[in-house]
């Protein structure tokens, strides 16, 4: 018989140091100042790169002789510097809109991690501790974190999304309303998909505000509605599917309770309720679902769910689960399940 294999072990100090907040915070500083929108194929000096990005001269030096080591610049004589092609990925046109992904986690809410312990200690999410109000609340009182946070759902959870919604049949849906849809770009690409079918996406004044112009670019215009108004109160009745991407994961399980009420309260005994999110594996590794569920934890007093979770959160809204569709990775993003209910 053989041997028991030995537990893994973990250097802890060098995992620490090596992916440490710095790493992340220096990563923060290239997309910040869009250092990688500067940079081309002719090497530049970062005396140059300063008084393009307002940066002190010294200091941003230093930052490039690190992002150079990381393989994100590429160094050269006269202290002057390329971008890599893994770097590339932090220019603002680059897809899946990494630069405003990093952005949007390493402002206003890396700063919340630095009361973690109060989430800890109390469970409540230490951003609002730290920027005095809940995130929802900060992103409307700001309207340039509020443009930001637009930009990055807009782009950072879309492919994964639609990588799930692809491995759904929309055969005989005419009508969808994204619940919480932001500026309508998941459902400008599910309705992109299926010619025949119209939608409302639905969600904040604030956040809907722009909208009307992205749709209009994308020729949709006349295809999807915008209402603004907010899913605690009403949601638009009356669709065949009612899609929620992304939403559940921001509240606990009592306010995702009461968004599940009232997208029930607007679907019809025919609806279909389409939920594209994280599925936390139970048992096994690290996940990043797992490192997710503490972001969601510490800004929103969110979380991400296990299979387990989800079905008895949607049998305590009154629905039945009637299927769950795995989606496949996109690249090193989160997998995005797919799970269709039905109202009991």
């Amino acid at each position: 018989m053989s041997s028991a294999s030995p537990p893994q072990t973990v250097d802890l100090m060098q995992l620490y140091h090596m992916g440490g907040p710095w790493i992340g915070q220096t990563i923060y500083v290239a997309a910040e100042l869009g250092l990688a929108d500067h940079l081309g194929a002719e090497p530049l000096p970062v005396a140059e790169l300063a008084a393009r990005t307002s940066a002190n001269e010294a200091v941003l030096g230093r930052f490039c002789r690190v992002l150079a080591a990381m393989g994100v610049l590429t160094a050269h004589p006269c202290d002057s510097y390329t971008l890599t092609e893994a770097g590339g990925i932090l220019r603002s046109d680059a897809p899946g809109g990494f630069r405003y992904g990093v952005m949007l986690q390493s402002g206003a809410c890396f700063r919340a991690w630095t009361e973690v312990m109060h989430t800890v200690r109390t469970g409540q999410p230490a951003f609002d501790k730290v920027h005095g109000a809940a995130y929802y609340d900060f992103l409307e009182a700001n309207p340039a974190e509020n443009e930001l946070f637009n930009r990055a759902m807009g782009v950072t959870s879309l492919a994964p999304a639609v990588a799930a919604l692809e491995r759904y049949d929309f055969s005989g849906i005419k009508t969808i309303v994204d619940v919480g849809g932001g500026i309508g770009t998941l459902l400008a690409a599910v309705l992109e998909r299926n010619p025949g079918t119209t939608g409302v996406v639905q969600d904040l004044e604030a956040v809907t505000a722009e909208a009307p112009a992205y749709l209009a670019e994308r020729g949709l215009q006349d295809r999807i509605e915008v209402v603004s108004a907010s899913f605690f109160d009403s949601v638009v009745p009356g669709a065949d599917a009612y899609l929620l991407s992304r939403v559940l994961h921001n509240w606990s399980d009592e306010d995702s309770l009461r968004i599940l009420r009232r997208v029930g309260e607007a679907m019809s005994a025919d609806s279909k309720l389409i939920i594209v999110d994280a599925v936390v594996p139970e048992g096994g590794g690290l996940h990043p679902s797992m490192l997710a569920d503490l972001f969601m934890m510490v800004i929103l007093g969110g979380k991400e769910r296990t299979e387990q979770d989800w079905s008895r959160l949607l049998d305590a809204a009154g629905f039945r689960l009637t299927r769950t569709v795995q989606a496949e990775n996109v690249g090193d993003t989160l997998v995005h399940a797919l799970v269709e209910a039905v109202r009991r």
